[in-house]
């Protein structure tokens, strides 16, 4: 059991390791392709498509990160109030885990407005 768990461990470690070079790599083809814009064009010419694609954005990161706070304040939370019924010292650790949960629902949020004051 304990071997299975090993492979599981390693497995989930890779698929997250593989995901963070992804990313990476999305986004230095992402600014290199904004610069290479921002330095042949003098003013932004947005197409037809600009603003549907910015709400669209705007939507997708207030789901997103409304769901993952759902999901981390979920599970945080039942831990810490079975963690609160053992011993009443862990409040103030508990509180900051779930605080942080919160956190991404906010950050979330502040992404959306700047894509939405972004829409011509």
């Amino acid at each position: 059991m304990k071997m299975y768990m090993m492979k599981t461990k390693r497995k989930f470690v890779l698929s997250l390791i593989v995901l963070q070079v992804f990313f990476v790599v999305l986004v230095v083809l992402v600014v290199n392709s904004l610069v290479g814009t921002g330095i042949a064009q003098e003013t932004i010419d947005y197409s037809t498509v600009t603003p549907f694609v910015l709400a669209i954005s705007a939507a997708v990161s207030i789901v997103g990160s409304t769901l993952a706070a759902a999901i981390v304040i979920k599970s945080v939370g039942t831990a810490a109030i079975s963690a609160l019924t053992e011993n009443e010292g862990v409040f103030f650790k508990a509180f900051l885990v779930i605080a942080l949960g919160e956190a991404l629902a906010i950050y979330g949020v502040i992404v959306a407005i700047l894509l939405w004051l972004k829409i011509p």
